[in-house]
């Protein structure tokens, strides 16, 4: 999908870009943020349902949620091509140094202020070796809260858990909830996520890349509708959505 112009907000006598996602498939998300492109998990390279390729993304900040190759990707590949940052946790930090790679190390709870805006790392319940079998930390889940005042929540590989209050607690106008099951929150249990998030909109991800996590979409949308005040917004990978 051919990229199109995004509206720009005036504030503080700035113009700052509004935000806007696209999903590439899997959980893979690609955040465009006053000037700025955010990549996220970036499993490109044999990811059946992928949107891009990873020769054709220029990012200036990738994000890695958790070691495992489905989420890890492409990163070493793109980061070196065009010098992005990655931001991680610390042990996979320690990694991609190893090999190269700019990387920004963070852990649970922590926030930093980069030029696009803050990120605080949240909780995720998950596994995170990395694909060589080295240890990949603690999972982790990306709360950003933009120039723009949009306050974005992607929650990565994770199962349910209530302290997503918490995190609610501090706004978020779009939530990204993996459904696929087996390896992350099925429907049912990201429905009680949207439920204790409170988000603007939420984006499912994370399902129907492989036939081992294939969800109905809609009608999980239709469940969030009917029981929540939250817009559900189901995209095909490829297409965009504005936060707010």
């Amino acid at each position: 999908m051919p990229l199109v112009p995004i509206m720009s907000l005036a504030h503080r006598g700035e113009i700052i870009m509004a935000t806007r996602a696209r999903w590439l498939g899997h959980s893979c998300l690609w955040i465009e943020t006053d000037g700025h492109k955010l990549l996220v998990d970036p499993f490109l390279t044999g990811n059946p349902k992928a949107a891009a390729s990873a020769g054709e993304l220029d990012p200036d900040y990738i994000f890695v949620s958790h070691g495992h190759g489905d989420h890890v990707g492409d990163t070493v590949m793109i980061a070196k091509r065009t010098g992005a940052t990655v931001i991680c946790n610390y042990e996979i930090s320690q990694w991609l140094g190893e090999r190269g790679v700019k990387a920004h190390g963070m852990q649970h709870g922590g926030g930093f202020q980069f030029p696009f805006g803050r990120v605080k790392l949240t909780l995720a319940f998950h596994g995170s070796a990395l694909p060589d079998g080295a240890n990949g930390g603690n999972p982790c889940g990306f709360h950003w809260f933009f120039k723009d005042g949009s306050r974005v929540y992607d929650a990565a590989d994770t199962g349910l858990f209530g302290d997503m209050s918490l995190i609610g607690e501090a706004g978020v106008d779009m939530a990204f909830l993996p459904i696929g099951d087996n390896y992350t929150m099925g429907p049912d249990d990201a429905l009680r996520a949207v439920k204790l998030l409170k988000p603007t909109t939420v984006v499912p991800i994370h399902y129907d890349t492989f036939g081992l996590i294939e969800q109905n979409a809609a009608a999980w949308a239709a469940s969030v509708s009917s029981q929540t005040a939250t817009k559900p917004v189901v995209l095909q990978p490829g297409e965009w959505a504005v936060v707010k």
